[in-house]
Protein backbone atom coordinates (compact mmCIF):
# COMPACT_ATOMS: atom_id res chain seq x y z
CA UNK A 1 0.00 0.00 0.00
CA UNK A 2 1.31 3.51 -0.73
CA UNK A 3 2.49 5.13 2.74
CA UNK A 4 0.93 8.47 2.54
CA UNK A 5 0.01 10.05 5.79
CA UNK A 6 -2.90 11.25 4.96
CA UNK A 7 -6.16 9.70 6.47
CA UNK A 8 -10.04 11.81 5.88
CA UNK A 9 -12.54 10.80 8.53
CA UNK A 10 -16.43 11.51 7.69
CA UNK A 11 -18.49 10.79 10.88
CA UNK A 12 -22.47 10.58 10.23
CA UNK A 13 -23.10 11.42 13.72
CA UNK A 14 -24.77 14.63 14.54
CA UNK A 15 -22.88 15.31 17.40
CA UNK A 16 -19.40 14.53 18.41
CA UNK A 17 -18.70 12.37 21.67
CA UNK A 18 -17.04 14.09 25.12
CA UNK A 19 -14.61 12.38 27.07
CA UNK A 20 -12.35 13.30 29.25
CA UNK A 21 -9.13 11.61 27.96
CA UNK A 22 -7.97 10.46 24.95
CA UNK A 23 -6.90 6.98 26.27
CA UNK A 24 -10.39 6.67 28.28
CA UNK A 25 -13.48 4.79 26.42
CA UNK A 26 -16.12 7.39 27.82
CA UNK A 27 -19.29 5.77 30.38
CA UNK A 28 -21.76 6.03 27.56
CA UNK A 29 -19.04 3.88 25.28
CA UNK A 30 -18.18 1.26 27.91
CA UNK A 31 -21.14 -1.07 27.35
CA UNK A 32 -21.59 -0.49 23.45
CA UNK A 33 -20.33 -3.42 20.93
CA UNK A 34 -18.18 -2.42 18.48
CA UNK A 35 -18.52 -3.21 14.56
CA UNK A 36 -16.22 -3.31 11.47
CA UNK A 37 -16.94 -3.07 8.40
CA UNK A 38 -16.37 -3.08 4.85
CA UNK A 39 -15.77 -4.62 1.70
CA UNK A 40 -13.69 -7.96 1.53
CA UNK A 41 -9.95 -7.28 1.56
CA UNK A 42 -10.51 -3.96 2.98
CA UNK A 43 -8.11 -4.08 5.76
CA UNK A 44 -11.12 -4.68 8.45
CA UNK A 45 -9.88 -7.94 10.28
CA UNK A 46 -6.62 -6.32 10.92
CA UNK A 47 -8.36 -3.38 12.25
CA UNK A 48 -10.08 -5.08 14.76
CA UNK A 49 -6.42 -7.11 15.83
CA UNK A 50 -5.01 -4.09 16.66
CA UNK A 51 -8.11 -2.34 18.63
CA UNK A 52 -8.81 -5.46 20.28
CA UNK A 53 -4.85 -5.02 21.74
CA UNK A 54 -4.68 -1.29 22.11
CA UNK A 55 -8.54 -0.03 23.30
CA UNK A 56 -8.54 0.18 26.73
CA UNK A 57 -9.48 -2.63 29.10
CA UNK A 58 -8.75 -4.83 26.04
CA UNK A 59 -10.97 -6.67 23.96
CA UNK A 60 -12.31 -9.90 21.96
CA UNK A 61 -13.15 -10.48 18.36
CA UNK A 62 -16.57 -12.21 17.20
CA UNK A 63 -16.43 -12.78 13.72
CA UNK A 64 -18.82 -12.14 11.36
CA UNK A 65 -18.39 -14.46 8.56
CA UNK A 66 -20.52 -17.11 7.32
CA UNK A 67 -17.44 -19.36 5.56
CA UNK A 68 -15.41 -18.81 8.66
CA UNK A 69 -17.69 -21.30 10.54
CA UNK A 70 -16.36 -24.22 8.00
CA UNK A 71 -13.66 -26.17 9.96
CA UNK A 72 -10.76 -26.70 7.73
CA UNK A 73 -11.20 -23.73 5.47
CA UNK A 74 -8.56 -21.61 6.66
CA UNK A 75 -6.22 -19.86 3.70
CA UNK A 76 -9.25 -19.51 1.06
CA UNK A 77 -11.55 -17.58 3.82
CA UNK A 78 -9.04 -15.61 5.89
CA UNK A 79 -9.55 -17.08 8.88
CA UNK A 80 -7.49 -15.84 11.37
CA UNK A 81 -4.17 -17.41 12.06
CA UNK A 82 -3.02 -19.65 15.16
CA UNK A 83 -0.78 -16.47 15.93
CA UNK A 84 -3.41 -13.81 15.42
CA UNK A 85 -5.58 -16.39 17.78
CA UNK A 86 -3.03 -16.75 20.35
CA UNK A 87 -2.71 -12.66 20.66
CA UNK A 88 -6.21 -12.06 21.00
CA UNK A 89 -9.39 -14.16 21.83
CA UNK A 90 -11.61 -15.38 18.87
CA UNK A 91 -15.65 -16.52 18.60
CA UNK A 92 -17.74 -17.15 15.87
CA UNK A 93 -14.96 -19.52 13.77
CA UNK A 94 -14.59 -23.48 13.35
CA UNK A 95 -18.19 -24.29 14.58
CA UNK A 96 -19.44 -26.71 11.52
CA UNK A 97 -18.02 -29.67 9.50
CA UNK A 98 -17.94 -28.64 5.99
CA UNK A 99 -18.93 -32.15 4.95
CA UNK A 100 -21.83 -32.96 6.81
CA UNK A 101 -23.28 -29.87 8.68
CA UNK A 102 -25.69 -27.08 8.09
CA UNK A 103 -24.69 -23.68 9.93
CA UNK A 104 -27.73 -20.65 9.53
CA UNK A 105 -27.68 -17.12 9.98
CA UNK A 106 -29.95 -18.03 13.29
CA UNK A 107 -26.88 -20.18 14.45
CA UNK A 108 -24.57 -17.51 13.88
CA UNK A 109 -26.57 -15.01 15.78
CA UNK A 110 -27.34 -17.05 18.85
CA UNK A 111 -23.16 -17.84 18.99
CA UNK A 112 -22.21 -14.36 18.80
CA UNK A 113 -25.31 -12.89 21.08
CA UNK A 114 -23.43 -15.60 23.81
CA UNK A 115 -19.73 -14.25 22.56
CA UNK A 116 -20.92 -10.90 22.84
CA UNK A 117 -22.14 -10.98 26.74
CA UNK A 118 -19.72 -13.37 28.11
CA UNK A 119 -17.09 -10.94 26.86
CA UNK A 120 -18.89 -7.92 28.46
CA UNK A 121 -19.45 -9.69 31.45
CA UNK A 122 -15.89 -9.89 31.83
CA UNK A 123 -15.25 -6.18 31.25
CA UNK A 124 -14.07 -6.08 28.25
CA UNK A 125 -14.91 -5.07 24.66
CA UNK A 126 -16.66 -6.91 22.30
CA UNK A 127 -15.39 -6.45 18.24
CA UNK A 128 -17.41 -7.66 15.87
CA UNK A 129 -15.89 -8.14 12.10
CA UNK A 130 -16.73 -9.61 8.99
CA UNK A 131 -18.08 -8.99 5.46
CA UNK A 132 -21.10 -10.92 6.22
CA UNK A 133 -23.73 -8.08 5.97
CA UNK A 134 -26.44 -9.83 6.60
CA UNK A 135 -25.05 -11.20 9.85
CA UNK A 136 -24.74 -7.64 10.92
CA UNK A 137 -28.17 -6.52 9.98
CA UNK A 138 -29.49 -9.49 11.87
CA UNK A 139 -26.90 -8.44 14.98
CA UNK A 140 -28.63 -4.81 14.58
CA UNK A 141 -32.03 -5.86 14.21
CA UNK A 142 -32.66 -9.34 15.28
CA UNK A 143 -34.22 -12.21 13.63
CA UNK A 144 -37.56 -12.04 12.52
CA UNK A 145 -39.29 -15.50 12.97
CA UNK A 146 -39.57 -17.14 9.55
CA UNK A 147 -41.20 -20.18 8.33
CA UNK A 148 -40.50 -23.12 9.99
CA UNK A 149 -39.79 -26.40 7.44
CA UNK A 150 -42.40 -28.62 7.19
CA UNK A 151 -40.83 -32.66 7.60
CA UNK A 152 -43.26 -34.07 5.13
CA UNK A 153 -43.55 -31.42 2.50
CA UNK A 154 -39.17 -31.19 2.33
CA UNK A 155 -39.55 -35.13 2.15
CA UNK A 156 -41.73 -34.08 -0.76
CA UNK A 157 -39.26 -31.47 -2.32
CA UNK A 158 -36.31 -34.35 -1.62
CA UNK A 159 -37.70 -36.63 -4.32
CA UNK A 160 -37.24 -34.15 -6.91
CA UNK A 161 -34.63 -34.29 -9.38
CA UNK A 162 -32.97 -30.42 -10.31
CA UNK A 163 -35.06 -29.82 -12.96
CA UNK A 164 -38.37 -31.15 -11.67
CA UNK A 165 -37.31 -28.77 -8.37
CA UNK A 166 -36.76 -25.90 -11.17
CA UNK A 167 -40.29 -25.85 -12.53
CA UNK A 168 -41.66 -26.01 -9.47
CA UNK A 169 -40.31 -23.31 -8.44
CA UNK A 170 -40.65 -20.83 -11.09
CA UNK A 171 -44.64 -21.47 -11.07
CA UNK A 172 -44.55 -20.93 -7.16
CA UNK A 173 -41.85 -17.84 -7.15
CA UNK A 174 -40.61 -16.57 -10.48
CA UNK A 175 -38.45 -14.31 -9.50
CA UNK A 176 -36.51 -16.52 -6.97
CA UNK A 177 -36.22 -19.13 -9.46
CA UNK A 178 -34.38 -16.37 -11.82
CA UNK A 179 -32.00 -14.87 -9.55
CA UNK A 180 -30.99 -19.15 -8.50
CA UNK A 181 -28.72 -21.38 -10.43
CA UNK A 182 -30.65 -24.61 -10.84
CA UNK A 183 -28.01 -26.72 -9.09
CA UNK A 184 -28.56 -24.39 -5.88
CA UNK A 185 -30.95 -26.51 -4.16
CA UNK A 186 -30.71 -25.72 -0.53
CA UNK A 187 -32.14 -21.89 -1.40
CA UNK A 188 -34.98 -23.32 -4.14
CA UNK A 189 -35.75 -25.41 -0.98
CA UNK A 190 -36.09 -23.10 1.77
CA UNK A 191 -38.14 -20.84 -0.82
CA UNK A 192 -40.89 -23.13 -1.71
CA UNK A 193 -41.13 -24.00 1.97
CA UNK A 194 -41.45 -20.34 2.78
CA UNK A 195 -43.92 -19.77 -0.22
CA UNK A 196 -45.82 -22.77 1.27
CA UNK A 197 -45.57 -21.81 4.64
CA UNK A 198 -46.81 -18.50 4.60
CA UNK A 199 -48.95 -18.27 1.26
CA UNK A 200 -46.12 -15.97 -0.18
CA UNK A 201 -43.45 -16.10 -2.19
CA UNK A 202 -40.00 -15.78 -0.71
CA UNK A 203 -38.82 -12.92 -3.02
CA UNK A 204 -41.58 -10.76 -1.14
CA UNK A 205 -40.50 -10.72 1.65
CA UNK A 206 -37.04 -10.08 0.57
CA UNK A 207 -37.66 -7.64 -1.51
CA UNK A 208 -39.60 -5.41 1.68
CA UNK A 209 -36.59 -6.23 3.91
CA UNK A 210 -33.74 -5.42 1.14
CA UNK A 211 -35.79 -2.01 0.47
CA UNK A 212 -36.19 -1.47 4.61
CA UNK A 213 -33.43 1.26 6.32
CA UNK A 214 -30.94 -0.64 8.54
CA UNK A 215 -31.43 0.64 11.84
CA UNK A 216 -28.48 0.31 14.44
CA UNK A 217 -29.58 0.32 18.21
CA UNK A 218 -27.57 3.05 20.56
CA UNK A 219 -25.79 0.06 21.93
CA UNK A 220 -23.81 0.01 18.63
CA UNK A 221 -20.91 1.82 17.60
CA UNK A 222 -20.08 0.85 13.46
CA UNK A 223 -16.73 1.88 12.07
CA UNK A 224 -17.14 1.23 8.54
CA UNK A 225 -13.63 1.16 6.04
CA UNK A 226 -14.01 2.89 2.41
CA UNK A 227 -12.15 2.46 -0.59
CA UNK A 228 -11.70 3.57 -3.69
CA UNK A 229 -13.69 0.30 -5.84
CA UNK A 230 -10.16 0.73 -8.14
CA UNK A 231 -7.49 0.74 -4.81
CA UNK A 232 -10.21 -2.41 -3.66
CA UNK A 233 -10.13 -4.31 -6.90
CA UNK A 234 -5.95 -4.09 -6.91
CA UNK A 235 -6.08 -5.41 -3.01
CA UNK A 236 -8.37 -8.59 -3.85
CA UNK A 237 -6.15 -9.30 -7.17
CA UNK A 238 -3.33 -9.47 -4.80
CA UNK A 239 -4.99 -11.24 -1.86
CA UNK A 240 -6.30 -13.67 -3.73
CA UNK A 241 -2.66 -14.35 -5.37
CA UNK A 242 -1.44 -14.67 -2.15
CA UNK A 243 -3.73 -17.05 -1.30
CA UNK A 244 -3.25 -19.46 -3.88
CA UNK A 245 0.96 -18.77 -3.15
CA UNK A 246 0.44 -20.00 0.71
CA UNK A 247 -1.22 -23.10 -0.62
CA UNK A 248 -4.85 -22.87 -1.48
CA UNK A 249 -5.27 -25.35 -3.67
CA UNK A 250 -3.67 -27.73 -1.55
CA UNK A 251 -6.12 -27.35 1.61
CA UNK A 252 -9.16 -27.73 -1.30
CA UNK A 253 -7.30 -30.84 -1.87
CA UNK A 254 -7.52 -32.04 1.15
CA UNK A 255 -10.56 -31.06 2.06
CA UNK A 256 -12.27 -33.00 -0.95
CA UNK A 257 -10.41 -35.99 -0.88
CA UNK A 258 -11.71 -36.65 2.67
CA UNK A 259 -15.50 -35.95 1.55
CA UNK A 260 -17.46 -33.95 -0.78
CA UNK A 261 -17.81 -30.34 0.78
CA UNK A 262 -21.87 -29.61 1.37
CA UNK A 263 -23.42 -26.94 -0.93
CA UNK A 264 -23.60 -24.36 1.56
CA UNK A 265 -19.77 -24.44 2.49
CA UNK A 266 -18.73 -24.72 -1.60
CA UNK A 267 -20.45 -21.72 -2.12
CA UNK A 268 -17.22 -19.59 -0.85
CA UNK A 269 -16.10 -17.93 -3.17
CA UNK A 270 -12.52 -20.11 -5.05
CA UNK A 271 -13.37 -23.07 -3.85
CA UNK A 272 -15.52 -24.43 -6.39
CA UNK A 273 -13.22 -23.06 -9.05
CA UNK A 274 -9.92 -24.56 -7.03
CA UNK A 275 -11.80 -27.55 -7.55
CA UNK A 276 -12.51 -27.59 -10.95
CA UNK A 277 -8.66 -27.10 -11.76
CA UNK A 278 -7.72 -29.86 -9.26
CA UNK A 279 -10.41 -31.70 -11.58
CA UNK A 280 -9.00 -30.59 -14.80
CA UNK A 281 -12.14 -29.04 -16.11
CA UNK A 282 -9.82 -25.64 -15.74
CA UNK A 283 -6.09 -24.39 -15.62
CA UNK A 284 -5.24 -22.99 -12.27
CA UNK A 285 -4.24 -19.91 -14.04
CA UNK A 286 -8.07 -19.68 -15.48
CA UNK A 287 -9.66 -21.14 -12.30
CA UNK A 288 -7.51 -17.82 -10.28
CA UNK A 289 -8.87 -15.45 -12.80
CA UNK A 290 -11.95 -16.27 -12.36
CA UNK A 291 -12.08 -16.26 -8.34
CA UNK A 292 -10.70 -12.44 -8.64
CA UNK A 293 -13.46 -11.55 -11.03
CA UNK A 294 -15.95 -13.45 -8.77
CA UNK A 295 -14.51 -11.66 -5.43
CA UNK A 296 -14.80 -8.47 -6.86
CA UNK A 297 -18.53 -8.58 -7.53
CA UNK A 298 -18.79 -9.93 -4.18
CA UNK A 299 -16.82 -6.88 -2.78
CA UNK A 300 -19.63 -4.72 -5.09
CA UNK A 301 -22.37 -6.42 -3.63
CA UNK A 302 -21.24 -5.39 -0.08
CA UNK A 303 -20.64 -2.07 -1.01
CA UNK A 304 -24.88 -1.55 -1.36
CA UNK A 305 -25.25 -3.16 1.89
CA UNK A 306 -23.02 -0.44 3.64
CA UNK A 307 -24.48 2.05 2.25
CA UNK A 308 -27.30 1.15 4.20
CA UNK A 309 -25.27 1.27 7.40
CA UNK A 310 -23.96 4.52 6.24
CA UNK A 311 -27.11 6.65 7.25
CA UNK A 312 -27.05 5.86 10.92
CA UNK A 313 -25.93 8.54 13.62
CA UNK A 314 -23.53 5.02 15.25
CA UNK A 315 -21.78 4.52 11.98
CA UNK A 316 -18.14 6.26 11.62
CA UNK A 317 -16.53 6.02 7.93
CA UNK A 318 -13.09 6.02 7.67
CA UNK A 319 -12.10 6.91 4.69
CA UNK A 320 -9.11 4.31 4.01
CA UNK A 321 -7.62 5.73 0.73
CA UNK A 322 -3.90 6.81 0.44
CA UNK A 323 -3.44 5.85 4.29
CA UNK A 324 -1.24 4.11 6.16
CA UNK A 325 -2.21 1.36 8.82
CA UNK A 326 -1.18 3.16 12.00
CA UNK A 327 -3.06 6.20 10.77
CA UNK A 328 -5.89 5.11 10.30
CA UNK A 329 -5.93 2.42 13.04
CA UNK A 330 -5.41 5.64 15.59
CA UNK A 331 -8.42 7.24 13.61
CA UNK A 332 -10.57 4.56 14.57
CA UNK A 333 -9.69 4.52 18.20
CA UNK A 334 -9.85 8.30 18.53
CA UNK A 335 -13.71 7.23 17.22
CA UNK A 336 -14.06 4.76 20.03
CA UNK A 337 -12.35 7.13 22.92
CA UNK A 338 -14.40 10.13 21.49
CA UNK A 339 -11.10 12.26 20.88
CA UNK A 340 -12.31 13.29 17.72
Amino acid sequence: MPPQTQISIRHTSTHSIQTESPNTIPPHMQRKTIVIAGETASGKSALALWLAQHIPGGGEIVVADSMQVWRGMDIGTAKPTAAERALVAHHGIDLADPHHEAFSAADWLREATRAIADIQARQRSAIVVGGTNLYLRLLFEGLVESARPDAEFRKSLDALDANALREKLIQVDPETAARLHINDRRRSVRALEIAHATGQPASAARNQWNSATTIIPDRFQLILLDWSTATLNQRINSRVQHFVDAGWLDEVNQLTRAAPLVAQAMEAVGYRELLDALESRCSLKEAVEKIKIRTRRYAKQQRTWLRRFQTSPHCATLDAENKIFEKISQEALSVLCGAI
